[in-house]
Formats: structure tokens, sequence, C-alpha cells
């Protein structure tokens, strides 16, 4: 297994390009078939580094930073919408000439990846979809628990908070999703930090905060993808994680009552591509194995 990838060294890997009138940053390599890497909420595609050199051995990788994340543009106008985020990745994924591609989502890149299933289910677009494996996330919003953090900042103080962020206060509200015994060292969060503050990025938080009200909203299309999926679909989910934890594969087992490839992996929390890759990037193998020649 490899280790992560510095920070330093995935950002002079990567490109920026023009997505829909917006300059995104993404990262690109490896051959075979292609998978859309969705980061979540409030990081960027830097949180893949820790799988990448396993998964780019036979794939075909693409991980953007989305729109208001990580070194893409931040407009602080924009109206932030899990939408406008699918319209983004479809069109990334066009203009690299890619019509087939499996996703590998986590977070708040869970709720852009339901948001593709939909169009994929109507057939509407996202044709090119072929599955689709999630992480943590809140993939059901009544089983999302929000930090109480979250919830200040996307309510009427959240633009004054953003703007008193610092990276002791960010640390320590983001260890606190960790495992115990996987927390991020003094360099990540360094790391992590230093990418939210790019383009002035704190003060679009309380913007890109608006999933949360809009998970609620259209529950019923999201959680309806999962439902009618037409394409295979799997749950690597880290137990011990606060907001869509081991509540959440049971509430999914309840909903959703389907088939599908669930792993849960105990002492984890919200971030296991960070905390447990070896274990994520063996989940999504048994994954691609069980769904055999559908994935092809």
């Amino acid at each position: 297994m490899d280790i992560r990838i510095p920070l330093r060294l995935w950002r002079d890997a990567g490109r920026v390009v023009p997505v829909l009138g917006h300059d995104w940053f993404v990262r690109e390599a490896g051959h075979g078939p292609a998978l859309l890497l969705i980061h979540g909420f409030p990081t960027a595609s830097w949180d893949w580094s820790w799988i990448w050199g396993d998964l780019v051995a036979d794939h075909r990788l693409i991980a953007p930073d989305l729109l208001g994340y990580g070194l893409s543009d931040k407009p602080v106008d924009h109206a932030y919408s899990i939408g406008d985020q699918a319209d983004r990745c479809e069109a990334l994924m066009a203009a690299a000439g890619i019509d087939s591609y499996h996703v590998l989502a986590h977070d708040y890149g869970d709720t852009v990846a339901q948001e593709l299933l939909v169009r994929r289910n109507e057939g509407s677009s996202a044709a090119g979809m072929r599955s689709v494996c999630f992480l943590n996330g809140g993939l059901l919003p009544e089983a999302h628990r929000p930090r109480l953090i979250q919830k200040l900042l996307y309510g009427p103080l959240g633009p004054l908070l953003a703007r008193t962020m610092s990276r002791k206060r960010f640390a320590r509200s983001f260890s606190a999703v960790f495992g115990p015994n996987t927390q991020p060292s003094d360099a990540e969060l360094d790391a992590f930090w230093w990418l939210i503050r790019q383009n002035d990025g704190t003060r679009v938080i309380p913007k890109l905060l608006g999933y949360m009200p809009e998970r609620s909203e259209k529950r019923a299309r999201w959680v309806g993808a999962l439902e009618r999926a037409e394409v295979p679909v799997g749950l690597i989910n880290g137990s011990l994680d606060p907001v869509s934890g081991r509540h959440l594969v049971a509430r999914y087992r309840e909903v959703v009552r389907r088939n599908d490839f669930i792993v849960d992996l105990d002492g984890v929390g919200h971030y296991p591509q960070v905390e447990a890759p070896a274990a994520v990037v063996e989940g999504w193998r048994r994954f691609v194995a069980t769904v055999g020649e559908r994935l092809a």
C-alpha cells in the first residue's frame, strides 16, 4: 500500500480546466476503466491520495476539486447546489471524452453521486455511469447527524463565524469525526486547513452547507435513486463515524432494502479512505469482483 501523496506533489501533478464557466483543479492519471472520485465537505480531491497509488494501477482516475473546494474557484456569489455540482461532473467527463465510468464518492460527494444516479435511472443523462460505491455520507437525511459547528455555520451567524474560523478550531472539530486510533497528524491537519483557506475559501463555507437542507427537501429524489438503482451500488462505511457511521448503515438496510454490497469498517470514523486506506481499496476490489462482468 503506497503512503499518501504529499499535498505539494498532488497539486503539482494536477491541472486547472474550465468547467461550465469556472476553473476546476483536476488530478487525473492511469489507464483502464474510468473511475470518478468525488470528495466530501469541507476538503478536496487530496482526500483520495491515500488510495491513489493502488487504484491507479488498473484504473483511469479522475478526481476534481468541486466548485467551492480545494484549489478550484470559490465564487462567493454563486448559488451552490448539488445539481450544479453534478452538472459540472458530467461536463468534466464529457470534456475528457469519457463515456463509461464508475463512481467512488464520499460525504458531500455521495449526494452528488446520488443525483447522478437519479439521472442514470431516468435515462436523462449520466448514461455512462456504470456503478457507484459510497463511503461515509448523508445518503439518508434522517440518519445524518451534523456537527454543531456545521449547524452554526449554516445559520444566520454563519458568515460571521466563517470569518473567525481558525486552524485550531478546525483541527478540533475535524479530528472529532475520525476514529480514536486513526486520528489525523498535525501535518495532515495543516494540509487540509490550507486547502480550505485557498482562494479565501472560508467565505463560501456557509453557502456550501446548503446541502444539508437540500438533502431533506429532495429526500424522495435521492433516496429513491438508491431504491431504484439501475447500476450496482456499494457502501463502505466507517462504523465509529458520529455523523454517518453504524447508525447510517442500519437505516440504509431498513429503508433501501436492496441486496447491495456493504462493508462495515470497525474502529474507523468519517474518513475511511484516509483512516483505513488499505481496507477501502480491498473493499472496492471486492465490490468490483461482486458485480463482475457488469463492470466491464
